[in-house]
């Protein structure tokens, strides 16, 4: 009997599985910049990712939203409701098709933005201060990388050697 155990008969261990490594320190990092706005915007992790992709790129369709952002689809509905409710967001309804639409940041929603990205940068600025230069060139060019062969496998290409 072959006692030899391949990679994909090893157990799983999730303190060495980088998507489980990655996703801890997302949601590490995510929930700390999130406190500097929940309490004083009374916006979710969920809304201020759309805001801050509308504060670039508006307008934008609810399914470009998804697009950038890599939200589900009804998690990015039920947020842009919100946001319009609480006047964040503007919709505009397009003339040919009623069910396309654009949607930018209102006014409300621009001074909004323009309070919460200067500290969220300098939320990201006091955690990479932790890094030198070249580390910093390192790991943007690992995460570009890793990002790149996980969108061709998440599209069913196979991986390169």
């Amino acid at each position: 009997m072959d006692t030899d155990l391949s990679a994909a008969d090893e157990p799983l261990v999730l303190d060495r599985f980088l998507p489980y490594r990655l996703s801890i320190l997302s949601n590490t990092i995510s929930g700390a910049i999130a406190r500097l706005y929940e309490e004083r915007f009374g916006l979710t992790i969920l809304e201020w990712r759309i805001m801050a992709v509308l504060g670039l790129d508006a307008p934008l369709s609810a399914n470009g939203v998804c697009d950038r952002t890599r939200m589900d689809k009804v998690q990015v509905s039920r947020a842009v409701s919100r946001l319009l409710e609480k006047g964040l967001l503007s919709r505009k309804v397009a003339n040919d098709d009623r069910r396309r639409s654009a949607l930018s940041l209102s006014a409300k929603g621009r001074r909004f933005y323009g309070d919460i990205a200067p500290l969220t940068a300098e939320w990201e600025a006091r955690l990479l201060a932790t890094l030198s230069p070249a580390e910093l060139r390192t790991i943007d060019s690992l995460v570009t990388k890793l990002q790149g062969e996980a969108d061709r496998l998440a599209n069913g290409e196979l991986v390169s050697s």
